[in-house]
C-alpha cells in the first residue's frame, strides 16, 4: 500500500521534479558522488533513481559506466530515459527495493539517495540489497537525519500530511539497521546541507 502511494505521488511530480528540487538534488548528489568514489569499472545499482540525475553525473565522467537504476515511479523513469537515452550501458527498471530485478551478487556498489525514509520495511530492503551485492561490495546510503531539529519537525509534519512518508531515523537507529543486516560500516558522517536539511551518510560493506 505504501509503495503504491509513493508511486502515485512521484508520477504526478515527475515533470516538475528536477525544477522544483534543483538546489537540493544538485547539492546532495554532488556530495554523494564525491563520497562514494565510484570507479569506472564498477557495476552500479541506484535505488530510487528518480529522474536519473545521479546517473547523469557518473556518465558525464565515464560514459561506459554500467548502471541499473530502479524506481517505483514509471513517470520519473520516463524522464530519466529521455534525459539519458544515448548511454548504452545504462538500464532503468520500474521496481521496488524489496524485489530488485537482478541476480545474486550482481553489483559492486548500491547507491540510495534520499529514499530510505520511504521504505516500509528497512530490514527487508537491506536484505535484498545484500543479496544483489557482490562479496566485499558496498552500499552507500544518504538520507535525512532525525538527529537534526528540522528533520524531527519534518518527520512529525510529514507523518500527518504526507501519506507516502514513513519515518526518519537517527544516525544510531540507521546504523543498527545496517549492522543487524550483517553489513560492516566503513565510513559514516552527519552533515548539514543548509539550515533546513540535516543528513546522514554511510558506506557499509558486505563481508
Amino acid at each position: 500500500m505504501a509503495e503504491s502511494v509513493v508511486q502515485q505521488q512521484y508520477d504526478q511530480l515527475a515533470e516538475i521534479y528536477d525544477r522544483r528540487w534543483r538546489s537540493y538534488i544538485t547539492k546532495t548528489l554532488l556530495f554523494l558522488e564525491d563520497w562514494a568514489k565510484i570507479q569506472p569499472s564498477e557495476i552500479i545499482l541506484d535505488i530510487a533513481c528518480g529522474t536519473g540525475e545521479f546517473e547523469r553525473l557518473l556518465l558525464e565522467e565515464h560514459p561506459q559506466q554500467a548502471i541499473l537504476g530502479i524506481d517505483l515511479s514509471s513517470e520519473m523513469l520516463s524522464v530519466a530515459r529521455k534525459k539519458l537515452k544515448d548511454y548504452a550501458a545504462l538500464t532503468f527498471r520500474q521496481s521496488s527495493v524489496t524485489v530488485i530485478p537482478a541476480a545474486n551478487e550482481s553489483f559492486d556498489v548500491v547507491i540510495c539517495a534520499s529514499a530510505f525514509h520511504y521504505f516500509e520495511s528497512p530490514l527487508e530492503a537491506l536484505a535484498e540489497i545484500r543479496r544483489v551485492l557482490k562479496p566485499e561490495g558496498r552500499v552507500v546510503i544518504l538520507d535525512w537525519c532525525k538527529d537534526f531539529l528540522f528533520c524531527r519537525l519534518y518527520d512529525v509534519i510529514l507523518s500527518r500530511l504526507d501519506p507516502a512518508h514513513r519515518q526518519c531515523y537517527t544516525q544510531a537507529e540507521f546504523h543498527r539497521f545496517l549492522t543487524s543486516s550483517q553489513f560492516s560500516i566503513q565510513a559514516a558522517q552527519r552533515l548539514r546541507l543548509n539550515l533546513a536539511w540535516g543528513l546522514m551518510v554511510a558506506t557499509a560493506v558486505k563481508p
